[in-house]
């Protein structure tokens, strides 16, 4: 059947608008190859359903059987981007201490509750780089026990876009489920190679070779240093890692190391400046946490 011209000039027209309106629209970028926000090796459950604030695919992860078994330790960035925000929430949203990473593309991630937050806003991190501790940071009066709170969000960052976490190309098993983290740019969890009770203070990448990390132990007034390597890894490659109290000498592990550089312990009341290198790039505070 032939259109007559008058319906032949309509349908052009529309199939004109469509081709028009369909490029428009913005095609879905590809995710980024998210892990979970643990260190390597660490099984984490994860919780969907047993939470009255959740609204959506948001996840509260825990491990071990006691009430505090997870304070400070380590959590860490599921996926390379820049950090918008480092700040304490708790009286806006009850998130608490917030570390909330953009990983371009439309893609955010959230960790919530922190204990201690390691990096500022403004700041580019690596997959697998230390980002802070499990807390159970909130908004006042909200007793809440430790756990790492994490979301996915996509195409931007309000509430209702809040997507299933996948890690390591894997659908997280909702509503509950035990994986094991495959986030192994490293192996190294900065909190173990300084030993108990030290927890993540400040994080730093170098370059794309690894990352300069400092912790702090409460109970001794001490600070530890250490260089994680996230390229050449088994490889001996030049490393360093170094404290300097205030007032004091500065002591430095450096070598041909295969994986990390420290851990450089040492007692700091006051100010410590703190650094590290790996693959050609490093790093050296100023004077701080005084």
């Amino acid at each position: 059947m032939r259109l007559r011209p008058a319906l032949r000039a309509a349908a052009a027209l529309i199939v004109g608008l469509s081709s028009v309106f369909l490029a428009s629209q913005p095609a879905s970028a590809a995710a980024p190859a998210f892990q979970m926000p643990f260190p390597c090796g660490q099984a984490w459950n994860g919780d969907s359903d047993n939470s009255s604030a959740h609204v959506s695919w948001e996840l509260d992860f825990n491990r071990g059987s006691s009430a505090n078994a997870d304070l400070g330790d380590t959590v860490v960035a599921a996926a390379a981007g820049t950090v918008d925000v480092s700040a304490h929430q708790g009286s806006v949203n009850g998130y608490g201490n917030l570390v909330v990473l953009n990983h371009g593309g439309g893609y955010y991630t959230y960790y919530a509750h922190l204990n201690k937050r390691a990096v500022t806003a403004g700041q580019s991190v690596l997959r697998g780089q230390a980002i802070g501790s499990v807390g159970n940071t909130s908004k006042p009066g909200n007793g809440i026990s430790p756990h790492l709170h994490f979301e996915v969000r996509y195409p931007d960052r309000s509430q209702s876009h809040i997507i299933k976490a996948v890690f390591n190309g894997s659908t997280f098993g909702y509503p509950n489920s035990t994986p094991t983290s495959n986030n192994c740019a490293t192996q190294r969890d900065p909190a173990t190679v300084c030993g108990a009770g030290f927890e993540m203070t400040d994080s730093v990448k170098l370059g794309t070779a690894g990352t300069a990390n400092l912790l702090w132990k409460g109970s001794t007034s001490q600070n530890c240093a250490v260089t994680l390597k996230m390229s050449s890894v088994g490889t001996g490659t030049a490393t360093s890692a170094f404290l300097e109290p205030q007032g004091a000498s500065r002591t430095t592990d450096s070598g041909s190391f295969t994986e990390y550089a420290g851990p450089v312990v040492r007692t700091s009341p006051n100010c410590v400046k703190w650094g590290g290198s790996a693959g050609g790039s490093s790093y050296t505070s100023g004077f701080e946490h005084c």
